[in-house]
């Protein structure tokens, strides 16, 4: 963390009270992170859980007990979102965390996680920004603890007997994520032991891959700040695929996720055959592109 947090800056931890994020709180309060950065916690009680309100008391005591001064935020998460629950729940937290008068944001997301998120993204049929997976820092976003793996936390956490709470919902393999943890890479560590190393690993040649991509649609964007309302005409006379690069690194830089390579792709050869007079647009989540007068916004709806 230090190398990326200057002295004085100010650090909050997402703290949920499980196992991950009880370790990187621990870790940062034993190693004096307090000493040369202010250091808070913050917990996002998104009422989806019978026992919201005790993980919420949990991390209130725990934070207490370290002496670190602690924000609890309740959010509302629609059920019936367009994004599906994770997406939304996931929606409503960075909502937050991206109102917190901070400098870095803390995110206890590990070696297995990044495997996880790597897997499951191949599956949804996701393109080289997906592959990448989760960045160690991006943004004003730190994650500490990618190249740790679980059991790696979890002895920490037992040497050091500290308590967290337990999701249950991390047990339902309704969510792909879980099917992915409990059933897929259990599978695949029996006759490959390293996998979820090399699953990082590759996701860390993605993120080179897509760091060039990111190049490519600065050059591509030439003079226009890649920032939306962005023009018709300076997207139109990019070829289709870079076109499409050029919009999803738009998308990026707005915390919205791109919609699928053949949605993605029809909406741009709209806009590039579309008169004066058509107005294209695609829905996609929460979020609609649309084009007026000559120009691409974004609209976004509260989830």
């Amino acid at each position: 963390m230090s190398r990326h947090v200057a002295p004085g800056q100010r650090v909050a931890i997402a703290y949920s009270g499980g196992l991950d994020s009880s370790v990187l709180l621990h870790c940062a309060a034993s190693l004096g992170a307090s000493r040369y950065i202010v250091l808070s916690t913050i917990h996002i009680n998104h009422g989806l859980s019978l026992n919201a309100q005790q993980w919420a008391a949990h991390c209130a005591r725990q934070s207490a007990a370290l002496d670190i001064p602690h924000t609890a935020v309740s959010v509302n998460v629609m059920r019936g979102s367009a994004e599906g629950l994770e997406a939304a729940a996931r929606h409503q937290r960075y909502a937050v965390f991206a109102e917190l008068p901070v400098d870095w944001i803390a995110l206890a997301h590990h070696l297995d996680d990044q495997a996880e998120t790597l897997m499951h993204n191949l599956l949804r049929g996701t393109g080289v920004r997906g592959m990448a997976g989760m960045l160690p820092v991006r943004a004003n976003y730190l994650r500490p603890l990618l190249g740790i793996a679980r059991q790696q936390l979890f002895e920490y956490a037992t040497h050091y007997a500290l308590t967290w709470c337990d999701d249950e919902s991390n047990d339902d393999l309704h969510y792909t994520r879980n099917y992915i943890r409990h059933a897929v890479m259990p599978v695949l560590e029996q006759r490959y032991p390293s996998v979820a190393v090399q699953l990082a690993a590759t996701a860390a040649r993605f993120a080179d891959a897509q760091n060039l991509l990111e190049d490519l649609a600065r050059v591509d964007a030439g003079d226009t700040p890649l920032s939306f309302p962005f023009p018709v005409a300076a997207l139109a006379a990019l070829q289709s695929s870079r076109a499409c690069n050029l919009l999803r690194c738009l998308l990026a830089n707005n915390q919205q996720q791109a919609p699928s390579h053949a949605r993605l792709s029809e909406f741009v050869r709209q806009v590039r055959e579309a008169g004066p007079d058509r107005h294209p647009q695609l829905d996609f989540g929460a979020s609609t592109l649309r084009v007026k007068n000559r120009q691409i916004l974004l609209e976004l709806t509260a989830v």
